[in-house]
């Protein structure tokens, strides 16, 4: 079904989907300090999410000890002999299923999430559809960056806003006239408490002004006459006031919670600093407010980004600014935790080599040969400069001449040489990383942002509160994705249900909707999972069978029967 349901069923709908979207998933998603905001602040390009390392005839080279070496580690004598992995790798789709290890990651962090839904083909490749729809608007502007970071770093005023939702979306659609009442807050406890005879106005801006000048003489003023004579006095106020006059009808309707905020000091000082902050960002507010329950889920994925962040002692507007405008790269990442937190606690090194892709694809290739220089960073100076004669930089000599002729990378790197024996820990991951442009454009959009907020992503990895903030981070993107769609009328019944339906495995789509469609056109790769499903859930936390399908040799051996002649010889 693709026909735009109704407003009220929408609204209804929503709710459950885009709230679950912010709490019900786990491990997706899930230079902009205020005030103001604009795209120099850190914003970069959208992720190009879909990573494939997918092992071919020319990845075994005569001489190559990859797979040998494989063979005999723990991991794999263990994983040979384990029932659940001698089905699942005796099944031809396997090798399909790991050369995408996007999905494969994602498919592993929750095997429950796509039990059923690798049952039915069908089903799988429709919500990718959906999920990719999504995904597609879920790129933040710098307005929505910019109310992201309002809200996280004043959640404690949002949080007590957020509690009257009719409240919170009048002000978000009427922030610069709500603001402009707030400046003057006798007047507008006066109103508060009387909305009704207040409402009128609405639609008669001319007679308010006129009522507000002559307040001692009208009843539903006189209380507070002095109040909104200095109100009727305020140019700026009232210009705003009447460019903004749906204020006034959006007070009468929600009458009982705006009294309830203006009867209490310490919730009307939370109103006023929200409608300031609101009306500073008004575009980006409306359009969140074009379904009040997606701004629901969207302020409760603001508030537990600022939480995240505050308690590893890294909140700052640069910090919500990079994981809020990038999310989706960060999100992409976030399926290669070693190496998420391998390019936190190293930043400027890793910003070092991204800077020269080449180069670093070919150490990502072959870690294990570079981990030694982590020890001897004078070493590697000298052989980056004569690459050509260094059997692991050969293949990649002119990248290398030109990082070491890069003064300011080769000076990064030297003093965060720490980040050669981080790529040799996490060699697997950051060889299919950097195996793909996609893959490649993250690491470097990532790593770039990590160096310019060094400590904070630093104290986030550390205090295992980066994955977290992440996925509130995406939350929110796919909140106001929702919000966005609503507002143009492309919000449609299927996608709803869809996300309704599958929380989880829809999350995991959004923030990889290539690796997922690419998974969805592979037959072979689902009927895999569907036929030993059972196997694929025992086998998905399992740390034995994690290392030895995420070691780039494994491919190999699958392929050219290795793994079938050592389950054979195990038996």
């Amino acid at each position: 079904m693709t026909s735009v349901v109704s407003k009220k069923n929408n609204r209804k709908l929503i709710l459950t989907g885009a709230g679950v979207l912010v709490f019900g998933v786990a491990a997706y998603g899930l230079g902009r300090i205020y005030p103001p905001l604009g795209p120099s602040a850190g914003t970069v390009g959208p992720a190009q999410r879909y990573v494939s390392a997918q092992v071919g005839e020319g990845d075994v080279t005569l001489g190559d000890t990859s797979v040998p070496e494989l063979m005999q580690t723990d991991a794999f004598r263990i994983m040979v002999k384990d029932p659940n992995f001698r089905q699942l790798a005796s099944d031809p789709g396997f090798a399909a299923l790991i050369s995408n290890p996007a999905a494969f990651s994602a498919l592993t962090s929750n095997p429950g999430a796509f039990a059923a839904l690798v049952k039915n083909p069908s089903a799988f490749h429709s919500l990718v559809q959906q999920a990719s729809a999504l995904s597609a608007g879920s790129q933040l502007s710098a307005g929505q960056t910019s109310a992201l970071s309002v809200m996280a770093q004043n959640s404690a005023a949002f949080s007590k806003l957020a509690s009257s939702p009719g409240a919170f979306a009048a002000l978000a659609t009427n922030a610069s006239g709500f603001s402009a009442l707030a400046s003057h807050p006798a007047a507008f406890s006066a109103m508060a408490a009387n909305a009704a005879a207040f409402s009128k106005y609405a639609n008669n801006f001319s007679a308010f002004k006129s009522d507000a000048a002559n307040a001692a003489n009208v009843p539903a003023m006189a209380g507070a006459a002095s109040a909104f004579s200095a109100l009727a006095a305020d140019s700026k106020a009232m210009s705003a006031l009447g460019a903004n006059s749906s204020a006034f009808s959006a007070l009468g309707a929600n009458a009982s919670a705006f009294k309830a905020l203006a009867a209490d000091n310490a919730s009307f000082h939370n109103l006023q600093v929200a409608s300031g902050l609101m009306a500073q960002n008004g575009a980006a507010f409306r359009s969140l407010a074009s379904s009040p329950s997606a701004l629901q889920s969207a302020a409760q994925a603001a508030f537990a980004l600022g939480s995240k962040l505050s308690a590893a002692g890294a909140l700052s507007g640069s910090t919500v600014s990079a994981l809020g405008a990038n999310a989706s790269a960060f999100s992409a990442l976030s399926n290669s935790p070693g190496a998420l937190s391998a390019l936190a606690n190293n930043a400027s090194g890793f910003s070092a080599l991204a800077s020269h892709p080449a180069a670093f694809s070919a150490m990502a290739a072959n870690a294990a040969a570079f981990s030694k220089y982590a020890n001897n960073f004078a070493a590697f100076k000298s052989d980056a400069a004569n690459a050509a004669n260094v059997p692991a930089m050969s293949g990649a000599a002119s990248a290398f001449s030109a990082l070491a002729a890069d003064s300011k990378a080769m000076s990064a790197l030297g003093a965060n040489s720490s980040a050669f024996s981080a790529l040799g820990a996490n060699a697997s991951s950051f060889k299919a990383l950097a195996s793909s442009a996609a893959g490649l454009h993250n690491l470097q959009v990532a790593s770039g942002l990590m160096a310019q907020n060094a400590s904070a992503f630093s104290k986030l990895a550390n205090g295992g509160a980066l994955a977290a903030s992440i996925q509130a981070a995406s939350a929110f993107s796919n909140s106001a994705a929702l919000s966005a769609l609503q507002s143009q009328g492309k919000l449609n019944a299927s996608m709803l249900s869809a996300m309704q339906s599958n929380p989880a495995a829809f999350s995991a789509m959004a923030s990889n909707p290539g690796a997922f469609s690419a998974l969805a056109s592979n037959p072979a790769a689902l009927s895999a999972l569907s036929h030993n499903a059972s196997a694929f859930s025992a086998l998905a936390n399992n740390a034995n069978f994690r290392a030895l399908v995420g070691n780039p040799a494994f491919g190999a051996a699958l392929k050219y029967g290795n793994v079938a002649s050592a389950i054979n010889q195990a038996d």
